[in-house]
Formats: C-alpha cells, structure tokens, sequence
C-alpha cells in the first residue's frame, strides 16, 4: 500500500530527535529517533576506535530513547562496568534535550577481540553490569536498576530492564552506521548516523501485560515454569518491530516518521511532537572549581602543567586550567 506522509499532515523531524508514537489498535506507544550531527560531533571529539565508537553510538540512543520518556527535569544515566575491551561506557541525558556520552577501553584486549573481524557489541562489552540510574535532583531519592550483562546486546539489557524492573513487555531495535561522502578532489568525507526504535505494551487492562516468567534459578530441579501466551496485539507489534532492518535505522533517506508508518500505518499511528537532542555538557569551570577542593595536596600535584593545574573533562574534552590558588580556593 503506498503512502506519503505529508497524506497525514506531518512534517518529517529530521536527524537528532526523538519522535514518539502511539498505536493504539495495538495498545503500544513508543519511541523513534535518528541521530546524525549529535552523534557524529561525540564520537568525532573522542577519536575512538571504530568498533569502540560504534558501542558507544548504540548506547547514545538507547539512552536517548529512554532520557526522552522522562516527566520531569531530571538526569537518566546509562553505565557498563565490565571485564570486555571496553570496559565502560558512560551516557548522560539532561532532560529535556542535552546527552553527553565517554567510554573507556583497553587497546590490547581490543586487539585481541578485533583480529578475526568486527567484534559484536556482545563481544566488547564482555561480562559485568549496566546501571540505569534516574536522578530527580538533589530533594528527591535516586533510582537505579541493574541488569547483569553476560554476553547480551544493548538490545536485550533493554528488554530484561523493563521486563524486570517495571513488568513492562518491550522490544528494542538499535543500528549504527556509517556514511562516507564523496568530495570531488578531496576525498571521501565519513560521518557517523545512528537510529532507534522502542515499543512497549501498554494494555488499559493490567492482566493483559503478564509475561512468562524467567528461568526459576535457584528453584529445586525440575520445579515448573509458569507458562504464560503473549497477548495477540503484543505478539503482532514485536514482530513488526523485529523486521526493522539496520539500513533502515541509519538511511538518512528513510526518515523516522517514514519507518513509522511503514510498520504501523495498518493499524492507525499517531505521532506526537518530536524531541530534539542536542550534543551538550554539564561541565563548568565553577564546576571544575569545586571538585578540585576536594583533593589532596599529592593529587594536585599530579595535575600540573607548567605551573597550571589542568582538568580536561573526560565527555566534551575542555580544557580547564587553574592557577594553583584557584584551585585550592
């Protein structure tokens, strides 16, 4: 069936937004987005290797995609501590719009995992845990949930987060690419595009959202494991969701509200106002200032250049410098 979506009185977002989405003859809503100029100036600042950068990518927009959904002006902060390559990330979304993203690895392991071909996220990550962490500001409690990682995609701590923490069935698509351009007597340009899409089952009827339980762990062998059908409407989003392909995800031609409706127009999408996302950081040189207070006089020490005290700041790379007595106030 062809359509075009100016058919429905919508004007396409464009890249570094987040779109979400209702399907409500599916009891679904959800979220979409594409990241090109934000994730390109991050993982550019950084310089990463290129399987360490495109980790780091698919974290951004998961992370974008659930920074979005918060109601209120707080910090939702995705973190890995694991024992792969990589041996963090670390993504951070000021709501409304600001992310800001680092990640560490060891280049040794690296070129180990990277010998045989492209190494998996799986792969990179190794074994651990990601934190989700939610911070509602200084008067309210914070929340974090974890889920082990033990050679599982983003994708999948993304299901396990929900499925556990708040007994939400979600399904999870996340793609990085990369595009090089060619420049007539220059050479080729590259830039990095990067997509994603959540839905989630959000029945009226709570009974509707029972989901088959995990795998009994600790229970006597042979205890039984409740079996329990998905619901139909649930069954029929997540396999439309898991036919999204990752070209999909990072054509800068195909874009959001096209992919969209072109899984769900059958059974009546609506979208509402895109979310922009923008590429900023919560570092200051008052910021700085007040960390540094809390050092020792042997850790200043290390941190001085040619008289100055510097302070580089791991996710933009500013550079702060500190005549001695600033930094000690």
């Amino acid at each position: 069936m062809a359509f075009n979506i100016e058919d429905y009185g919508v004007s396409p977002a464009g890249q570094d937004a987040v779109r979400p989405f209702a399907v409500e003859g599916l009891d679904v809503r959800g979220r979409a987005v594409s990241l090109g100029p934000v994730v390109e100036k991050i993982l550019e600042r950084h310089n990463y290797p290129e399987p360490v950068s495109r980790v780091l990518a698919e974290a951004i927009v998961l992370t974008c995609l659930l920074g979005t959904s918060l109601k209120f002006d707080g910090r939702f902060t995705l973190q890995t501590q694991t024992d792969g390559p990589v041996s963090m990330l670390v993504v951070d979304f000021t709501s409304p719009d600001a992310v800001r993203a680092c990640a560490s690895f060891d280049a040794e392991k690296l070129a180990q995992v990277t010998k045989n071909g492209p190494p998996s996220a799986e792969q990179l990550l190794g074994r651990g845990h990601l934190a989700m962490t939610i911070d509602q500001g200084r008067h309210m409690q914070r929340y974090q949930g974890l889920v082990e990682l033990d050679g599982i995609s983003l994708e999948e701590v993304a299901r396990r987060y929900f499925a556990r923490s708040e007994q939400i069935p979600t399904e999870v698509r996340l793609a990085v690419g990369e595009l090089f351009t060619r420049n007539e007597g220059e050479g080729p340009s590259h830039n990095w595009i990067a997509g994603g899409v959540i839905a989630q089952f959000l029945p009226e009827a709570p009974e509707r959202m029972r989901q088959a339980d995990f795998a009994p762990g600790d229970a006597p062998e042979g205890a039984a494991v409740h079996d329990i059908d998905d619901d139909d409407a649930w069954v029929e989003a997540k396999a439309l969701v898991e036919t999204v392909k990752d070209v999909e995800l990072t054509d800068p031609e195909v874009t959001v509200e096209r992919l969209l409706f072109r899984l769900f127009h059958e059974r009546g999408i609506r979208l509402f106002e895109p979310q922009p996302i923008v590429d900023r950081c919560r570092c200051s040189r008052e910021k700085v200032v007040g960390i540094l207070k809390s050092f020792s006089a042997e850790e200043m020490a290390d941190m001085k250049e040619d008289g100055k005290v510097v302070v580089t700041c791991e996710f933009c790379s500013t550079r702060y410098e500190f005549d001695p007595e600033e930094a000690t106030g």
